[in-house]
């Protein structure tokens, strides 16, 4: 039974494999009591940005960044990593745009729900990066990719060079890509019109698997989309928080990992998931999905490095400086 003394957190957080033990409280976090709200992101990166209402929260890499240069910043992070992605298959393309190579996105219209999202750094920079196209070399469109009238969670200041354009109050980039009205969407969710098999829409790189895993072995970077946000008030004041956290975090993703290598019989719903992870394994390492601040630098440092690129953060801020001190080191017997 846990001590009445235990600081009571909430945590706001997605239903992930990684953190389902936490959510079912099979993790004990030490002197703390936490109660997982199980809300989509969206929700969660709304909430949390706009009234900072969860102790503890799953939230944008990129919308974090955004947020260390408030007058206070209202938060610091902790190297716990919920969601990362390859972001090649987040680029769809309307097949009557003459788009069929990356560098043919230069002077086309391109839409995109929030200019911050995480994804949609990760895409531009990967173009930049590998094919040379420049953030300031297309249009953006930004607005509701599925609903009207959807808006910036953080508010951002954009350099001249990069031109934005606001789609009007009763349009969707789903429907403006799968008419032609847009050439291209960046996004981390896939488009309705390309979900129900619209012809005049589809990835830009149809075979992604190939696109990624070829990305990888030659970056060794899986990047990152969502971190692990602690309210700097509750920082400051219980400073120990922070490792305790990072240790439940780190023990539910290995109960996630032992689940992968069950063999009697399959925790998850593919038929080849033996397989799937031992490809897996064999690429990118047993822990391919690593918490902590050393086996990511170089993926943080070019997260940290495209944020300031695009003109989403003043300076380029460093690895170091965005974590709980806490978290980056640990002791040794």
């Amino acid at each position: 039974m846990s001590s009445t003394s235990n600081l009571r957190l909430t945590l706001a957080c997605w239903d992930y494999d990684r953190t389902r033990p936490i959510m079912e409280n099979r993790v004990r976090f030490d002197g703390i009591d936490l109660t997982y709200l199980n809300l989509v992101i969206e929700e969660i990166f709304f909430r949390q940005m706009r009234h900072h209402e969860f102790d503890v929260s799953e939230l944008s890499f990129s919308s974090f960044l955004v947020s260390m240069f408030q007058d206070e910043p209202p938060f610091i992070a902790l190297p716990v990593f919920p969601s990362r992605s390859f972001r090649q298959s987040g680029i769809y393309i309307n097949t009557n745009a003459s788009i069929r190579e990356p560098k043919d996105l230069i002077g086309k219209r391109i839409g995109c729900a929030e200019y911050q999202l995480t994804a949609n750094v990760w895409i531009r920079g990967i173009l930049n990066d590998e094919y040379g196209v420049a953030p300031s070399s297309y249009t953006t469109f930004m607005g509701g990719q599925e609903e009207p009238g959807r808006v910036e969670k953080a508010g951002v200041s954009l350099p001249p060079q990069i031109r934005i354009e606001r789609i009007g109050p009763t349009q969707t980039l789903s429907a403006m890509l799968e008419a032609g009205e847009i050439d291209a969407l960046f996004t981390p969710r896939a488009p309705s019109s390309f979900s129900r098999g619209s012809s005049t829409v589809r990835r830009l790189f149809e075979d992604t698997y190939a696109a990624e895993r070829e990305y990888y072995e030659r970056t060794r970077i899986f990047p990152i989309m969502h971190v692990i946000a602690l309210r700097r008030d509750i920082y400051k004041k219980h400073p120990w928080v922070a490792q305790s956290l990072f240790k439940g975090f780190v023990e539910a993703q290995r109960i996630a990992y032992d689940d992968l290598h069950q063999t009697a019989a399959l925790k998850v719903m593919l038929p080849w998931l033996i397989k799937h992870v031992a490809d897996t394994e064999k690429i990118m390492g047993r822990d391919f999905w690593a918490y902590g601040y050393e086996p990511n630098v170089d993926a943080i440092d070019r997260l940290l490095r495209y944020h300031f690129e695009q003109g989403l953060s003043r300076r380029q801020l460093t690895a170091r400086e965005i974590f709980a001190p806490e978290t980056l080191e640990s002791f040794k017997i």
